[in-house]
């Protein structure tokens, strides 16, 4: 990158405001009520600062990102109502609005992944009427908002992660009757077709967390299965086989937000148990877990997860 290009990156365009672009970030969640705080975990320090709050105090929300351009955070709850609202992040800037087009139906609990350079998915979730199969593609060019191809379930409290510019993956989650599932839909960018993997998460799970090192392989961690889980399964993409890794979760817990440096590292961040603040972070090279010293401000569950990297 030339040194024009990562300054730009590191400091904002604004005289005198300096903030962190090239890193991870969780929007939202809960801690007793609903929050409207983000956090930005620096890449590759790691270092942990304040990004521009949302629009409005969302739990359950869900993040997708236009690497290098924008991020949008999609609906969620307030504590009583769900919410239709999609607010957008400029990376550059760190200044937020809120587009006009909102998602098909409020909701919270819904989960989102990106094609970077040209949509975000934000699929599932519990609506005012119930759990939901419906898929929103919003397209990153204009902002505008599509209904694609539906989940195999209507579902909520699932995970997702995508090998940007091949295709997204939801797993997990509550289907109606509160049943637990252990299915894996991927849908193909190149035509939004979806289908369901052969072979599924190890166990059951609903709550989990999703993250991906996009073009090499995706993982899901965390949830609850009869009780907070530990364990972390990744899916290779180039055959979209599964195995579970040895390194676990530094702590039991689920409705956690993930994001990933890709081609560096993944992180599950804070999340259920006992409002859990450790910031977990796997090294893709050999996917061993560390447990970062900084981690959220607060114990924080029920957010979200994004990231803007150096490359995808």
């Amino acid at each position: 990158m030339p040194l024009g290009a990562a300054k730009a990156a590191l400091f904002g365009a604004a005289a005198g405001s300096v903030f962190v672009s090239i890193a991870g970030m969780t929007a939202g969640g809960y801690i007793g009520s609903p929050i409207d705080t983000v956090y930005k975990f620096a890449f590759p320090t790691d270092s942990r600062s304040l990004g521009t709050s949302l629009s409005e105090v969302l739990n359950n929300p869900a993040g997708m990102s236009n690497n290098g351009v924008a991020a949008l955070v999609a609906a969620g709850g307030d504590g009583g109502t769900n919410k239709d609202i999609v607010n957008k992040f400029i990376f550059a800037t760190d200044v937020r609005s809120t587009i006009s087009a909102t998602t098909s139906a409020p909701r919270r609990g819904g989960a989102a992944c990106s094609n970077s350079g040209t949509a975000g998915y934000y699929g599932a979730g519990l609506g005012n009427s119930g759990r939901l199969d419906v898929v929103d593609k919003f397209a990153y060019a204009d902002d505008t908002r599509s209904v694609t191809t539906s989940l195999s379930n209507a579902i909520d409290s699932l995970g997702s992660m995508a090998n940007s510019g091949t295709a997204g993956y939801w797993g997990g989650g509550y289907r109606p009757g509160a049943t637990t599932t252990t299915i894996v839909d991927k849908m193909t960018f190149s035509d939004d077709s979806r289908a369901s993997l052969g072979t599924g998460l190890a166990a059951q799970r609903t709550a989990l967390t999703g993250m991906a090192n996009s073009g090499t392989a995706g993982y899901f961690g965390g949830g609850n299965n009869a009780g907070w889980q530990t364990s972390v399964d990744k899916f290779t993409f180039s055959d979209d086989s599964r195995t579970t890794l040895s390194a676990v979760l530094s702590v039991a817990r689920g409705y956690m937000g993930g994001f990933a440096d890709s081609g560096v590292a993944g992180y599950f961040a804070g999340g259920s148990g006992s409002y859990e603040d450790a910031v977990d972070k796997f090294a893709f090279s050999d996917d061993s877990r560390t447990t970062l010293a900084a981690g959220l401000a607060v114990g924080v569950e029920s957010l979200c997860g994004y990231a803007n990297c150096e490359s995808l």
